[in-house]
This record gives structure tokens, sequence and C-alpha cells, in this order.
């Protein structure tokens, strides 16, 4: 794609949720919209936006910030009375033979967490950002260069 030095390929990097969004847009896959949460902020205020995007039948969310810690993949969001909230967190770390969904939560490798656990004070503090791929309307390929 070109945004990277030529090392990059074939090390042990990761990439962020700006490189993500690149990457569906270089491989014809479904338009993403990138959206950096304040420094301090946490996800608690993005809950309403996350919630509809899931309703709307948007795909897996990428979040990231400036730890590696912080990278995870939201896979629902539930708002319950108040401001009571929790997120469907896959651990994008996870890695190894496919297991059945029982596993992995047992694993912890994905479960339901506390909206608050994602704001200031609960690690929240740092710059997050993350990526919502809209419904894809045609199959993915890589577009001719």
């Amino acid at each position: 794609m070109g945004d990277k030095p030529p090392g990059f390929r074939g090390s042990q990097s990761w990439i962020g949720c700006v490189e993500a969004s690149l990457c569906l847009d270089h491989f014809g896959g479904p338009q993403g919209r990138l959206c950096h949460v304040p420094r301090g902020a946490g996800l608690h205020g993005e809950l309403e936006r996350l919630y509809s995007h899931f309703a709307g039948g948007g795909g897996p969310v990428m979040v990231g910030g400036d730890a590696d810690a912080q990278s995870k993949a939201l896979l629902g969001v539930c708002l319950g009375p108040g401001t009571e909230a929790y997120v469907l967190v896959l651990d994008p770390h996870c890695w190894g033979a496919p297991k059945n969904p029982s596993e992995l939560q047992a694993a912890g490798w994905v479960g339901w967490q506390e909206g608050s656990a994602h704001t200031p004070g609960a690690g929240g503090d740092r710059k997050l950002s993350n990526t919502c791929p809209r419904r894809a309307t045609r199959r993915l390929a890589p577009r001719a260069h």
C-alpha cells in the first residue's frame, strides 16, 4: 500500500485504526469511519454511537490507543437504564486454533465488560481511536494498481 517503510512487511509490528481504515479502502472493503476519542474521554461518550453502529448492521469495531494493551475489537454494545452499559469485547491478541465460544469466554478472550471499565480513571485516560466499518455492499478484492 506504500504507507509503511519497506522493512515493515514481515515484521511483528502492529497496525492501528488508521492503517485498518487504509486497508479497508485499499482492498475494496466496506467503507470505514475513523473516529478519534478525545484524550481522557474513554469509550463511555461513544457508546450510543457504537450502539447505533451495531443496530444498523455494522461489523466489529477496531479500537486502538497509544498503548498495545488498549487494542480490542468491539462486537456489540448493551445500553441499560441510566448510565449502565456493557460492551462485548474480543481480545485481538487471541491466537491458536479456533475454539468454540464457551472456551473463548472461559479463557478471557471474549466477554461482556462494563462500559465504565473504558473510562477515565480506569485506564481510559490515554488517546483512543476506533474504526467502524460500514456494511459491505460488495466482495473484498484487491484494487488494481
